[in-house]
């Protein structure tokens, strides 16, 4: 819901809405009606508020976020699918949301690589591909 995505945001961003209507160029009072629900802003505002808090506008009026996990709005780009159980033979089943929005089919082959102290991070090979090849062309340009 966009008024508790805006109180969210505004909060972890250590935002007043003083603050918060001087970059939106709009009075406090406006963002205390956005807020409050008493009113919602036009779709320039939206625009550029979600620009201020670095999300997407989609997010900024739709996000709800999962009950289980309590996330709040993520960056623009960044997507938090839910938590999947691994199974006993290794196997994981990536969420349908996010398999739509990486194109992933079944059959598709994909590039899983580890850091001990990151975690796992899955690509498809061609992303994987293009990005050691900028890798080893950053090498031999150094030299």
């Amino acid at each position: 819901m966009f008024k508790d995505n805006l109180v969210h945001l505004r909060k972890i961003n250590q935002l007043t809405q003083e603050d918060v209507a001087a970059k939106a160029g709009v009075s406090r009072q406006a963002i205390a009606k956005w807020e409050s629900g008493e009113t919602v802003p036009d779709l320039e505002k939206c625009r550029l508020l979600a620009e201020l808090f670095g999300v997407s506008l989609d997010d900024l009026a739709n996000f709800e976020p999962d009950e289980n996990l309590g996330m709040a709005v993520p960056p623009k780009g960044k997507h938090m699918f839910g938590l999947v159980t691994v199974g006993d033979k290794g196997q994981i089943v990536i969420p349908a949301k996010a398999r739509k929005l990486f194109d992933i089919s079944a059959g598709d082959q994909l590039v899983i690589v580890g850091d001990e102290g990151q975690g796992l991070a899955i690509l498809k090979p061609e992303y994987f591909l293009s990005m050691a090849q900028m890798i080893e062309k950053q090498k031999t340009d150094n030299r």
